[in-house]
């Protein structure tokens, strides 16, 4: 004899067969379905990784080494031979960059802790404003404003031996002149031996008042003498 419960069992175990085939398949899904989650949250982390641009280390802005900018080479020119000469002793000095006078504020100009100013001569002759370039200006509208008491400042000139032997570098001159007015501390006097030149304003003492460079016809000395004078410049007191 047959029990109904058994009966009833075994009725009702296809349909327990189904529903456990059924549990089966739905864990299995959901274990593929978290799997497949996992590699892809994965693969996401690797791209990411590998295409991970890492941010910019802050930077703190320094300001210029003292030692660097302490010197303003400040020049005019004409034909460019003035400029020529500046970048010779800006490179003998170690110095970044040069200045036309014309674009040099007051405020910068007597900023600089020491000058090296240099001008051509163009007015041969003349008596004032000898260069023929912004230096004419500066010098008697800019500079009398200024207090140059105590600042190492020291002079070039550029001119020719050859075409005007009786003016050679007359303009230096007149830039010793008017900074000396200012107080100024003139330094860097060199010797008139190794010229060809019959007069020059820029004669102090027996000296020129700064270093004299002649593009035209001693344009090979020009790089030597601006080594040499920049080494007498340091054993002055040249703040470079």
């Amino acid at each position: 004899t047959v029990s109904v419960r058994a009966v009833s069992a075994r009725v009702d175990q296809p349909r327990v067969n189904r529903r456990r085939k059924r549990e089966r398949h739905n864990r299995k899904q959901e274990m593929s379905t978290t799997t497949m989650a996992s590699l892809f949250a994965a693969m996401l982390l690797a791209s990411a990784t590998a295409f991970h641009v890492p941010k910019p280390a802050m930077r703190t802005t320094m300001r210029p080494s003292t030692a660097l900018n302490a010197v303003g080479v400040i020049y005019s020119t004409t034909t460019g031979n003035t400029e020529n000469v500046a970048g010779y002793i800006k490179d003998a000095a170690g110095l970044d960059e040069i200045y036309e006078i014309s674009e040099v504020s007051d405020d910068t100009f007597v900023g600089f802790d020491g000058l090296i100013v240099g001008a051509p001569t163009w007015h041969t002759g003349a008596d004032e404003m000898r260069s023929g370039t912004s230096w004419d200006d500066f010098l008697y509208s800019n500079l009398p404003n200024m207090d140059l008491n105590g600042k190492k400042v020291a002079i070039f000139g550029v001119g020719d031996q050859g075409s005007y032997a009786e003016n050679f570098c007359d303009a230096a001159g007149e830039l010793y002149d008017c900074l000396k007015a200012r107080g100024a501390d003139i330094i860097g006097f060199t010797s008139t031996d190794d010229y060809d030149h019959d007069d020059s304003k820029a004669i102090r003492d027996g000296k020129f008042c700064g270093a004299m460079f002649d593009e035209d016809n001693q344009f090979d000395l020009s790089e030597g003498r601006a080594a040499a004078w920049i080494s007498q410049l340091k054993s002055e007191g040249m703040p470079f």
